[in-house]
């Protein structure tokens, strides 16, 4: 795991567990690799509904049950 040691949101230990990278999630979503940084890295970043949106629409393609509320505290 690239993550030893480092902080980690609850969407960044998901995108560890299963094998993804930061870089893979920034090109299915189309978001900015900083953003998807700070997604994956700070636990109390509050993203805006459009990036939740974009992100889920990624993640469903793995596994169809994930929600927001899964990754983020809204």
């Amino acid at each position: 795991m690239w993550s030893r040691g480092k902080k980690r949101s609850k969407l960044g230990k998901f995108l560890d567990k299963n094998g993804y990278t930061q870089t893979e999630l920034s090109e299915l979503t189309k978001l900015n690799k900083s953003t998807i940084s700070k997604l994956c890295t700070d636990a109390s970043y509050v993203p805006s509904g459009t990036t939740i949106k974009k992100v889920m629409k990624a993640l469903r393609m793995l596994d169809s049950n994930l929600k927001p509320d899964d990754f983020f505290d809204i």
